[in-house]
């Protein structure tokens, strides 16, 4: 039943898939949520189909915290990231379906600049924006690209690990880690790394941990669930307590070589990414050291020669 069900959401090229205990299937397409049947879901049932899916840890896991991400492969269909948690009616999920390849830059419209942008050595580049806004199918065609015309040793933490690379000219490897800590970056750091894909930066903790890494002399990308250039650099220095904030300014400032926020707009054709792009250019690292944020907006509006550019340039 649950395979049928992933398999007609792929043929309807749908982004979404939402099995909810008591309510009909839907699906969403081009950011529309539509029913694709009618027939209500029996809470006994569905638990049953999505209990298929977990091992014994996960099956634990989801009793312990009512909630589990995990991504789940349907042979001759293809992959998912699912979320499966308990709501008032019963149990419910959410599966993301991910492309079966890797869209190239042309392909998501990338302006020429990410191609300058992953040929940095060090730094952090954060690709930002809401839920569903393509920020993982962003990352992942950075991460390509470099793979398919760089000679680089990539590391990957990822929760759960979506796309799937197969090496290259660089050598890529993925890890599935459900949080990290100094002590598994000081690990991943004697891996002799050049390039680490760091994920969500979901707390102060894993935002230092980007910070130290770019530090160390090493490429870092992340993503953030903010919906601007400068509200990425606010919750940067936000997350931390007010008296580390000039240390943490000066890291940033130092550190960060790019943001690129992103949303998703429909198209006759589908859905279309825009960008919105900050370059971290001399005069953008001293507001931020001096935190100036608010000033830098007025840079990215005349940064065109930089290569950034603001939603409304779209």
């Amino acid at each position: 039943m649950l395979n049928s069900i992933l398999a007609l959401s792929v043929t309807q090229n749908a982004s979404d898939l939402h099995l909810s205990s008591g309510e009909a299937v839907r699906i969403r397409i081009n950011g529309q949520l539509q029913i694709l049947s009618k027939e209500k879901l029996l809470p006994l049932n569905l638990e049953i189909e999505l209990l298929k899916l977990l091992n014994e840890v996960q099956k634990k896991q989801l009793q312990q915290n009512r909630q589990i991400d995990f991504a789940y492969q349907a042979v001759g269909i293809g992959r998912f990231r699912v979320n499966i948690f308990y709501q008032q009616r019963g149990i419910s999920a959410t599966f993301r379906i991910i492309k079966n390849y890797i869209p190239d830059l042309s392909e998501i419209g990338a302006p020429e600049v990410f191609k300058k942008l992953i040929k940095y050595e060090t730094g952090i580049i954060l690709v930002t924006g809401s839920t569903g806004s393509g920020k993982s199918t962003t990352l992942a065609s950075l991460i390509e690209h470099i793979n398919l015309t760089q000679s680089k040793h990539i590391i990957t933490l990822e929760d759960p690990i979506e796309f799937i690379y197969q090496s290259q000219n660089s050598l890529v490897q993925q890890r599935e880690l459900t949080y990290f800590d100094h002590a598994i970056i000081d690990s991943i750091l004697r891996q002799d790394p050049d390039i680490i894909l760091l994920g969500e930066l979901r707390n102060k903790h894993a935002i230092q941990a980007a910070l130290t890494v770019a530090e160390t002399g090493h490429l870092v990308f992340a993503t953030l669930h903010t919906n601007s250039a400068i509200q990425s650099i606010n919750r940067m220095i936000d997350v931390f307590e007010s008296n580390s904030h000039d240390f943490i300014r000066t890291q940033l400032a130092n550190s960060l070589k790019a943001v690129i926020s992103q949303k998703l707009v429909p198209t006759e054709q589908g859905r279309k990414a825009l960008f919105e792009i900050l370059i971290n250019t001399p005069a953008i690292s001293n507001l931020i050291s001096e935190g100036k944020i608010k000033q830098i907006f007025s840079i990215m509006q005349t940064g065109q020669q930089y290569g950034m550019q603001i939603m409304a340039d779209n």
